[in-house]
């Protein structure tokens, strides 16, 4: 007698939650839907859907930024 209750019922309990926690998982798996596929050739940087956007898009404001000043200087 596991945990003080009798077999069936801790059996079923068990059941219970093994079955909400796949049924979790299920819908959260919907939720997200993730890109189950693996690529043949690893890709190259940039090329990933997962990569953080606003990173790229500071690196090139910052690239921008300092070719500016550059120029500014030059002048």
């Amino acid at each position: 007698m596991p945990a003080g209750v009798s077999w069936p019922r801790y059996l079923r309990m068990f059941g219970a939650s093994v079955l909400a926690m796949f049924a979790g998982a299920q819908v959260v798996h919907q939720y997200y839907l993730p890109d189950l596929s693996i690529p043949e050739i690893p890709p190259r940087p940039g090329e990933l859907q997962t990569e953080l956007l606003g990173y790229r898009v500071k690196e090139e404001a910052d690239a921008t930024l300092q070719q500016f000043r550059a120029e500014q200087k030059v002048d």
